[in-house]
């Protein structure tokens, strides 16, 4: 029997870590482009621009990624990652203090960030299997959901209130404390990692297609790609233009503005809080494309909104899509991380996120330019609704005819390497989304 997560040290640490960074994290996000609209009087394209280049580098790291991280040791990847954000968050602190910051000099953060951002992402989410037990995954995925809403209501909250009282310029440095912090706190983590296998003869490419080849050749993973792909695609169009939205069209002062997307978030922790018991109850396959059909809906509110009752309509709609994607990703990140072997996690894991996290640039970048070109709020308007339609991927898919997973997770074999066995058994998932056999889950 599986030990209670709340008694698993190492679980802890790591889920602690990373809830400070993420709140230091939402503080950038709130400071960063505050600091781009309010100081530097940035255009919708240049915010747009700025909120592509947090995210380009999933574009064109995210595949080798996965086969480095595989070779190395995940832990050490994520310390080194968080050290060099810190560095690079605090230049933007400095550069505001001083008064030298640019969009220049923002964007180069930005994406030197990303780069970081890609590589720590991709070793956590290789990580996590060897710190908890298969069957607490879905606990686990869901905890960190709810995690990161949390983070985003205090990190939002804070970065509201320091900006109002002192001024973005001299806001933008917590998120490098809160960086150092979390590399700090890896180091605690007492489970040790297996030593990567190595490959007899290292073969980048064939790594790198054994990764491409497992999902695009499942019989399930591509749809679940291609969802989630067009969820990120329009919703990075909303996000890309929410603090212009908000300053400009709903004319809310930056205390508020803060106030309003920190409260977005409370649909975040409570889809992160109910997502593994609203998958028993209403069926782990069909979660997953009821999330989006049945919860997308609200996020029209948030294009609809007006001056003056406006915020309460764009925080609830902003709050539904919150806890669409915290049930949707739990779901979904646990099949993922079910279905593979241990030895393909981090070739995976890159796989996936070249394609739907690659996307999202071109959301961010695409907002920009047609919040330019039509307008932010029609704009807004064909957001919403790709995010409502992007549930349709999976309801026209062989998810719709099955309430929960099938015991025996169906698989398409990666072409054998020296890393990859032809053959592999594979970790059964039950009903409740917890593994009931077969392999070691690492």
């Amino acid at each position: 029997m599986n030990v209670s997560l709340w008694r698993n040290r190492d679980f802890m640490v790591l889920w602690s870590g990373r809830t400070l960074s993420e709140v230091g994290d939402a503080v950038s996000l709130l400071v960063v482009p505050l600091l781009a609209v309010t100081v530097l009087d940035a255009s919708a394209v240049e915010v747009g621009v700025l909120s592509a280049t947090r995210m380009v580098a999933y574009l064109f790291l995210s595949l080798p990624a996965g086969v480095w991280v595989d070779r190395m040791r995940k832990r050490r990847v994520m310390v080194a990652c968080h050290l060099a954000r810190a560095g690079l968050v605090a230049t933007v602190a400095v550069g505001a203090w001083t008064g030298w910051v640019t969009m220049a000099h923002l964007w180069i953060v930005a994406l030197l960030s990303s780069v970081c951002t890609v590589l720590y992402e991709t070793a956590h989410q290789s990580f996590l299997p060897a710190v908890v037990p298969g069957g607490q995954l879905l606990d686990a995925n869901g905890k960190l959901a709810t995690t990161y809403s949390v983070s985003r209501i205090a990190g939002y909250s804070a970065g509201g209130l320091v900006a109002s009282a002192l001024g973005v310029a001299r806001t933008a440095g917590i998120d490098a404390l809160a960086y150092l912090v979390n590399a700090v706190s890896l180091l605690f983590i007492r489970r040790s990692e297996e030593p990567p296998v190595a490959a007899r003869r290292p073969d980048f490419r064939r790594e790198l297609a054994a990764g491409l080849s497992f999902v695009f050749r499942h019989p399930i993973m591509p749809r679940l790609v291609a969802a989630s792909a067009s969820l990120n695609l329009f919703s990075q169009m909303i996000f890309a233009l929410a603090v212009l939205y908000l300053v400009r069209d709903l004319h809310l002062s930056e205390q508020t503005v803060g106030a309003v997307m920190a409260l977005t978030t409370l649909g975040g922790i409570a889809g992160g809080l109910l997502s593994a018991r609203l998958a028993r109850l209403v069926g782990t396959a069909r979660i997953i494309w009821i999330a989006p059909l049945g919860l997308g809906w609200t996020v029209l509110l948030v294009p609809a909104a007006q001056p003056g009752w406006g915020p309460v309509a764009y925080t609830v709609g902003m709050a539904g899509m919150g806890a669409l994607f915290a049930i949707y990703n739990a779901a979904a990140v646990s099949y993922r991380q079910g279905a593979c072997p241990p030895e393909l996690l981090g070739r995976m894991t890159a796989s996936v996120r070249w394609v739907i996290f690659g996307v999202m640039p071109v959301g961010a970048l695409a907002g920009g330019l047609l919040g330019s070109w039509l307008g932010v709020r029609p704009t807004l308007w064909i957001a919403a609704a790709g995010v409502w339609a992007s549930g349709l991927w999976l309801y026209f898919s062989p998810l719709r005819l099955e309430r929960d997973l099938p015991d025996g997770t169906p698989e398409a074999a990666a072409p054998p390497t020296a890393q990859q066995p032809a053959r592999r058994e594979q970790v059964p998932i039950d009903a409740a989304g917890k593994a009931t056999g077969g392999g070691r889950r690492a």
